[in-house]
């Protein structure tokens, strides 16, 4: 099935076996989110030419994949659990429990370094052809999704290793994997926007990602925060987010901060909210700045 874009009459619009867009003004207000459905296929080849990129021509390809967050997980174990020697959740490992939040975060950090200069790297895309711009940088989320995949096999060796079974906890994982999803979603479109018109975002996000890093309980559980200050600290969305990961794989080792987890889950609407509603009144200008 083949996609052409005419501004034509709407009599004519249906030849056998074509698809006629037409361009009416103030139609792709109406429409832009029945186009987003009707876009599907473009939203689907976006996400495996990324994913093939990904990994075509790497030498060691999937393993990098597999051992950058591995690696990772070593050291702050090291520096956290054995020469700061800050308490883990419960009785859990340190190990398990650091991975069980690297998984969330590598995402964040991955949906957001991609999707900040995706509308760049599909300049011509964007200056030639209609369709909802929001397309682009969703797409990108699907690669983060494939090295979260990848990075969950890790997971299961080292739940393996330590001989920890998940409990029922582990059922509600898809719900916090969506909380992640829209937690990256927000900020990102927004920078997506933003670094646009502003090329300076392109050396500000890779900061924010490693400031993130350290500031988010990665290396760290939420509890060794003080109390007077976990509402606060809570402030930080991805605290809501990695903590019910944690919850999720460690079960009652690692109890939920309900005020706080409410405090994130309000600033990921927030934010979610922020960057659908900037990405759209930027993006009738993207053709032209690009």
């Amino acid at each position: 099935m083949s996609t052409q874009v005419f501004s034509i009459p709407e009599e004519v619009s249906s030849l056998p076996g074509e698809r006629v867009l037409v361009l009416e003004s103030g139609r792709t207000e109406k429409n832009y989110w029945a186009d987003l459905w009707r876009y599907r296929e473009l939203f689907l080849i976006l996400a495996w030419r990324d994913v093939a990129v990904r990994y075509k021509q790497t030498v060691i390809g999937l393993v990098w994949a597999l051992l950058r967050p591995f690696l990772t997980m070593v050291v702050f174990t090291v520096i956290f659990g054995q020469v700061a020697r800050l308490p883990s959740d419960g009785n859990s490992p340190y190990a398990l429990m650091v991975f069980a939040a690297m998984l969330p975060w590598s995402f964040f950090s991955t949906s957001l370094s991609e999707a900040s200069n995706s509308l760049i790297g599909n300049e011509r895309l964007i200056s030639k052809v209609y369709f909802p711009r929001l397309i682009i940088p969703t797409a990108t989320v699907v690669t983060a999704f494939v090295d979260f995949l990848i990075s969950f096999v890790i997971l299961v060796g080292l739940m393996f290793y330590y001989r920890f079974a998940p409990g029922w906890n582990m059922l509600l994982l898809p719900f916090f994997m969506l909380l992640a999803v829209m937690a990256s979603l927000g900020p990102g479109l927004w920078i997506t926007a933003l670094n646009v018109k502003y090329r300076d975002f392109r050396y500000i996000i890779p900061f924010i990602v490693q400031f993130g890093l350290y500031v988010s309980p990665v290396g760290f559980s939420s509890n060794v925060i003080p109390e007077q200050w976990r509402l606060v600290y809570s402030l930080n969305p991805m605290v809501g987010v990695i903590d019910g990961f944690r919850w999720c794989i460690l079960g009652g080792e690692s109890p939920i901060y309900w005020p706080g987890f409410a405090l994130s889950l309000a600033i990921v609407a927030f934010f979610l909210w922020l960057g659908v509603s900037r990405f759209r009144r930027m993006e009738k200008t993207f053709a032209d700045l690009i």
